[in-house]
């Protein structure tokens, strides 16, 4: 009994995509949801084959779908490749000006993380 909870449990992706688009059409089910199976010469088919293979954009798919039958909505998925992710705009931090090599030869340097390892 492991899909009790699922209320996709049964539901073909052919019958969500297929009353999808009667409810919403084509140009709406695109605008809704930014893919190009729905944009460039859209039909069942084609939408079907690439959400079997494009996992996020099924999950895009089956959201609306309950959101629209005001089915029970799914937790948010703990997606791991989000996380794994580089930041989209890293901030770069500014480094301090470096001294000259004639003013820090004078100075003997403290090794790096010393105050941690205890070398300090």
């Amino acid at each position: 009994m492991t899909q009790a909870n699922n209320p996709l449990h049964g539901i073909k992706l052919e019958t969500i995509v297929t009353e999808l688009v009667e409810k919403y059409g084509w140009e709406e089910l695109a605008s809704r949801i930014n893919i190009m199976c729905f944009k460039e010469n859209p039909s069942v088919k084609s939408s079907l084959t690439f959400l079997r293979k494009t996992p996020w954009a099924r999950d895009k798919v089956e959201y609306l779908y309950l959101k629209a039958n005001k089915l029970p909505l799914p937790p948010p998925k703990d997606d791991s490749r989000r996380a794994a992710a580089k930041p989209q705009f890293a901030t770069k931090k500014a480094q301090p000006a470096k001294k000259s090599t004639s003013e820090g030869a004078d100075t003997p340097t403290k090794p790096v993380n010393a105050d941690i390892w205890g070398n300090g």
